[in-house]
């Protein structure tokens, strides 16, 4: 862990440009990784400790529901090759680091950037706290009870990303892909050398069918389809709506590398679907997580069944893996807040440097927040709290997601739409009891009273698009224009290579220029950047449609 931290101190010499002290170098690692990079930087981000603690813990504590995170992954992927590569292009040609900014830019609404923004920011924060519930769980299992454990990790890991940006993460994840391997590694050895699968699964039908929750067993019971399905569909939409989701693909150098990454991804859902199966293993051999936290299933399975020199490189790696997902989130949370809320609306002169130093403050009170959540929210399973996320988030997937597709929706119409599907989706999450049928957020799953569920997330997302349809129809048919969309239909297919791209710093957004213009409005007064083009329109090729 020594050396991983000296690493994260020094990932901001890897690579260094020569101006680093902008958004664009800090936030996106300058878009120059290349495909061995970018895979382990998605990989980092992606399959974090919500992959290796909390879906095995979720398996260990209810069974086959559990299983939900697999088809997610899987279906994930297919959706990542499309879309993904769509936000890339677009970002590429206009200089976006954040979804929000394609958002702003798509539909003529700065506001909507804004909303699309703090919703981001709010479904972060629970995203980061699994990550850190998950530390949590590695510090209690070696014996580092309370509090100030986790504070002191979040406090190293804030210092590393304040200095490094998206370098550290990204240096980092190699480290900890090489951990994890054998991690996985040494647990498939393990289960072999206990009974293998089938004695797993024996040990595991026999204690479920002697609990009294009907909901838990090896299937599904008979009302559990309905919520499986809509977890594994909110799950996969909601991934790609996520600030984070995007950051390590815009860091990649090109189409190609990004399409490469997302055609290996299945490789990272083949990790996840034995992470998943070691909660019945653990289960199977009579582990007992500690005071009854079960995100200390994994960390105690291997405390008992690793040799001891074995185990402290799994810690270390399900420490990384931790550490690593939580830099990324909050660098892209505060990416989101940095262009969408305080360029537009507190410092429309701020010069790139101040860009990112806002972030780097940002970035820390993310982190911090997140160390707070845990402390005022406790769901049975932290994967609970991942859900609870993904409900904010799955509200901003008509203006991002679907908005890669098309730019029909009327801006005040996605704005209603979203707030509507906010407000239904956390009321509904508020009525949901805590532990022992007290309290509130307690959980993502409703209960609908004949023994099935539905995730909350779908429901508010299907309330959001009727809103956003009906009302997209109403102001068409009243004649109520829309935003002017300052994107065109080449700008989804650019590539590194075309000939409206110079060099990235020559389009990046918020660099001196001489006079206010660009894809959304932003500039300043001249300066040493001057020379450079003022527009889109004016590069090689140009003509874009710019408002």
């Amino acid at each position: 862990m020594g050396l991983v931290l000296v690493l994260g101190f020094g990932a901001a010499r890897w690579r260094a440009p020569e101006d680093p002290h902008s958004l664009e170098e800090w936030g996106v690692g300058g878009r120059s990784f290349g495909n061995w990079v970018t895979w382990f930087l998605i990989g980092g981000s992606m399959y974090s400790a919500y992959t290796f603690i909390a879906v095995p813990a979720l398996t260990y504590g209810v069974g086959a529901i559990g299983y939900f995170a697999i088809p997610f992954a899987i279906i994930t992927t297919p959706l990542t090759f499309v879309f993904t590569t769509r936000a890339w292009s677009v970002s590429r040609r206009h200089g976006f680091v954040t979804l929000s900014e394609f958002a702003s830019a798509r539909f003529g609404s700065p506001g909507l950037g804004a909303a699309v923004a703090l919703t981001g920011i709010l479904a972060t924060m629970p995203y980061v706290a699994v990550q850190l519930l998950a530390l949590q769980a590695v510090l209690r299992t070696v014996g580092f009870g309370g509090e100030w454990p986790l504070l002191a990790a979040v406090t190293v890991v804030s210092v590393c990303t304040f200095r490094s940006g998206l370098r550290a993460p990204a240096l980092l994840s190699v480290v900890k892909d090489v951990l994890m391997a054998w991690m996985l590694l040494t647990a498939v050895i393990m289960v072999a050398m206990y009974g293998g699968w089938d004695h797993a699964f024996q040990q595991s039908a026999e204690h479920f069918a002697a609990t009294p929750n009907p909901a838990d067993g090896l299937l599904l019971p008979p009302g559990g389809h309905l919520g499986f399905l809509t977890l594994v569909i909110g799950s996969a939409l909601a991934i790609f709506a996520y600030p984070h989701a995007l950051v390590g693909m815009l860091a990649a150098k090109d189409r190609a590398t990004v399409r490469r990454n997302a055609a290996a991804l299945p490789i990272y859902c083949l990790a996840l679907a034995l992470m998943a199966l070691l909660g019945f293993f653990a289960l199977s051999r009579g582990i007992t997580p500690v005071d009854g936290d079960l995100n200390t299933v994994i960390p105690r399975l291997i405390h008992e069944y690793f040799p001891s020199w074995s185990a402290g490189i799994a810690y270390a790696g399900l420490s990384v893996a931790a550490l690593i997902p939580a830099a990324v989130m909050s660098i892209a949370a505060a990416n989101a807040f940095t262009r969408s809320l305080f360029r537009p609306y507190l410092r429309p002169d701020a010069a790139p440097v101040t860009e990112a130093r806002v972030s780097r403050w940002v970035s820390l009170l993310v982190k911090f927040g997140a160390a707070a959540l845990i402390l005022a929210v406790d769901p049975a399973f932290s994967v609970d709290l991942q859900l609870i996320g993904g409900v904010v988030i799955l509200q901003t997937i008509p203006a991002v997601l679907l908005g890669l597709l098309t730019g029909w929706f009327h801006r005040a119409a996605l704005i209603t739409g979203l707030i509507a599907g906010l407000a239904v989706g956390l009321g509904m999450l508020y009525a949901i009891p805590g532990t022992g049928g007290t309290g509130h957020f307690g959980g993502s799953s409703w209960q609908l009273g004949n023994g099935s569920s539905v995730y909350v997330g779908v429901v508010a997302l299907l309330v959001n698009l009727a809103v956003v349809v009906a009302l997209t129809l109403l102001l068409r048919a009243a004649g109520n224009p829309g935003g002017a969309d300052a994107t065109s239909p080449d700008d989804y297919r650019a590539d590194a290579g075309d000939d409206q791209l110079q060099r990235l710093d020559d389009l990046i957004d918020g660099l001196p220029r001489k006079h206010p213009v660009t894809v959304d409005g932003r500039g300043e007064a001249g300066g040493r950047h001057a020379h450079r083009p003022q527009s889109l329109d004016d590069l090689p090729g140009g003509g874009l449609r710019t408002r």
